[in-house]
């Protein structure tokens, strides 16, 4: 079977009993919205729908967080993730179930409310946050809106541009129109100038890896029917970057997103946003019909020989998922598991066709690139890691949002001038570099430039870029189990290190019990676990130990 008929089968898959376009992973979603008890009593009728065995429905219906909570007629998701917890140490989950009367990941008995502890919603510059239904509440009244008692308090993501020119938010601070260069690349353009601009530029990927974007285009080696997704499954607690271009800016997105289906010879793309952001889930969807009636997509584009179709898919609740190999794996339905590799998804991804995933934010960069030239780019930021990035500031600065800043700008910049120290005078004692698995820095190790390399050697990690400030408020024993909790409810299970380990080390810091075997399960884990989750909780949980200093002896291993 050729790759085109590969992804025809994704979608014959998904319109078989159902209505056009539905996933067998959107068909679990409502079925357990429905509320119709656990999952074995409503994956396998779902299951039949689609002509497909039992056991196909019940293995994600029993992973994703999204199926496998139960589910009221009311349900809230509480954030319970980085930012969340440093801005309130945690105490507003409790206030939260008090409010509603019912216990977290609990439905109450009448089955009309349920409450869900997730992780990250991208309220991480307002927290604490929920979702009531797709409703956000955050801030200090939490509590009071969820009972009726106050309005919802849904802010705006503060945005703003140090560079002086915006590449990627030159649509949100700058209000400049999407779509101005693939109509000119479609005229007078070639993919191989895409994809030699994109080279030019050295532009990285923006979701966490790092690896060279033309590098992996060019390995998909514009072989026919190639699949480019955007994955907007940003679940970096600490990062909405993502968030905020989905929703304000969707065309520069999916103008990204078309021209890499240009040069990598696609002619089909997948916009993955993850369901805790059901308003860039709109919004996305809303931008597609609007970039086809535009005729910036479907058959004949602009008048030339380009045929490119582009459809939105939901996540499920997934942290890991967000691994390019477990997001494939979630898109053909399946459980959100890593995959070993080789081979790789440029090669066999999506449905066994050559597949490029890239992140939102890598992709809201090529227009600028291709507008302007890849030597424009890299003559920003540093040598050897160009450009500029996104960076994300959570509630406890004085001045929280997302900046646009060059890469190479010291972290102490953007923590005391851009974010303005710490709010309501608290001290700082950690930042939290790069989402949960990134690292830690101490509040007198910021010097430090914003790059992967140098970050690297301070033992943190750029990742997404998010930057969560923990005060003087937080013991750092409750910092290391929330680190630790995070590991082991999203850890996929798919090897036995990440899996057994991520829960072995929980017990441990709950218990107390630092010394040799937390040291040996760090080792275990950083060596032999599959993907890159479980070999970076080693590195955190050390950076973590090595920022608190004395305050943590005895946990680095």
């Amino acid at each position: 079977m050729g790759a085109h008929s590969r992804f025809d089968a994704f979608r014959a898959l998904a319109d078989r009993h159902g209505r056009p376009g539905v996933r067998l992973l959107d068909a679990l979603t409502e079925a357990a919205a429905a509320g119709h008890g656990p999952a074995e009593t409503w994956a396998p009728e779902t299951a039949s729908r689609f002509g497909l065995p039992a056991a196909s429905a019940l293995g994600p219906a029993t992973f994703y967080a999204d199926l496998a909570a139960p589910h009221g007629r009311r349900h809230v998701r509480v954030c319970t993730a980085a930012a969340c917890f440093a801005a309130r140490a945690g105490g507003h989950v409790s206030e939260v179930e008090q409010a509603l009367g019912v216990a977290t990941d609990h439905v109450d008995a009448d089955g009309e409310l349920s409450l869900q502890g997730v992780r990250c919603l991208g309220y991480c510059y307002a927290g604490p946050a929920c979702l009531d239904g797709d409703t956000p509440c955050t801030g200090a009244t939490l509590a009071e809106q969820l009972s009726g008692l106050a309005p919802p308090c849904d802010p705006p993501i503060p945005a703003a541009d140090v560079t002086g020119a915006p590449v990627v938010l030159a649509g949100v601070v700058q209000g400049q129109e999407a779509w101005r260069a693939w109509p000119a690349v479609l005229r007078a353009g070639t993919p191989e100038r895409v994809l030699g601009e994109v080279a030019a530029s050295g532009l990285r990927g923006r979701g966490g890896a790092g690896f060279p974007v033309a590098a992996k285009w060019a390995a998909a080696g514009r072989s026919p029917g190639t699949v480019v997704v955007a994955n907007g499954d940003e679940g970096d607690p600490g990062s909405y970057a993502d968030r905020l271009l989905m929703e304000a800016d969707p065309g520069r997105v999916l103008e990204g997103l078309a021209l890499a289906c240009f040069a990598c010879g696609g002619s089909r793309g997948v916009v993955l946003v993850r369901s805790e952001y059901p308003r860039a889930l709109a919004t996305m969807r809303t931008a597609v019909e609007r970039a086809h009636a535009d005729g910036h997509l479907g058959r004949r584009v602009h008048g030339t020989d380009v045929d490119l179709d582009i459809e939105v898919a939901e996540g499920s609740g997934s942290y890991v998922a967000g691994e390019e190999t477990a997001l494939i794996s979630g898109l053909e339905g399946g459980r959100g598991c890593a995959r070993p590799r080789p081979p790789y998804p440029a090669q066999h991804g999506l449905w066994d066709a050559p597949t490029v995933v890239n992140n939102v934010e890598t992709l809201a960069a090529i227009p600028w690139i291709v507008e302007h030239g890849g030597n424009a780019y890299a003559a920003r930021g540093t040598l050897s890691e160009t450009g500029t990035k996104l960076v994300c500031l959570s509630e406890r600065f004085a001045r929280p949002g997302c900046y646009e800043v060059e890469l190479g700008t010291p972290v102490l910049r953007i923590v005391e001038e851009l974010g303005g120290g710490l709010r309501e005078g608290s001290d700082l004692t950690v930042v939290q570099v790069g989402g949960p698995l990134g690292g830690f820095l101490a509040a007198d190790q910021l010097d430090v430039p914003l790059s992967e390399t140098d970050l690297a050697a301070r033992g943190a990690a750029l990742g997404h870029a998010g930057l969560v400030a923990f005060d003087q408020r937080i013991d750092p024993a409750d910092v290391l189990r929330h680190v630790w909790e995070f590991a082991a409810a999203e850890s996929c299970g798919a090897c036995s290190p990440c899996r057994v380990g991520s829960r072995r080390g929980l017990e441990l810091v709950r218990a107390g019990q630092a010394g040799e075997e937390h040291g040996r399960l760090l080792r275990v884990m950083g060596e032999a676990s599959l993907c890159a989750f479980g070999r970076r909780v080693p590195a955190a949980v050390r950076s973590l130990v090595g920022a608190f200093g004395d305050r943590l002896a005895g946990w680095d291993g």
